[in-house]
């Protein structure tokens, strides 16, 4: 056997391998997806289905807005107590100067 015959040998042998393991990887992403989509049916069946990820949607939607809402809640909290804590010292103020 040729030097190039043994070069040719061995790259279609490589070839060959590198084929059986994209057959293998392309076999485990559609066992995958396969799984996927059937869990996907088996959520829709079970939670309405479309209407399920519009409520799901809407559910997110108000976590977030829940989360301003809190943090908004949490500034005014802070600036009342500021307040709180100014109309004290006035007034301790106002208390002083009138002794």
């Amino acid at each position: 056997m040729s030097d190039r015959d043994q070069i040719e040998s061995a790259a279609v042998r490589e070839l060959d391998v590198l084929v059986r393991h994209l057959a293998e990887e392309l076999a485990s992403f559609r066992r995958r997806a396969l799984t996927a989509e059937a869990r996907l049916k088996e959520l829709e069946a079970h939670e309405g289905g479309p209407a399920s990820f519009e409520l799901a949607t809407r559910v997110a939607q108000l976590e977030r807005e829940n989360e301003q809402l809190q943090s908004r809640l949490d500034s005014a909290g802070t600036r009342a107590k500021q307040m709180l804590d100014r109309v004290r010292f006035l007034r301790q103020q106002t208390q002083g100067a009138e002794r």
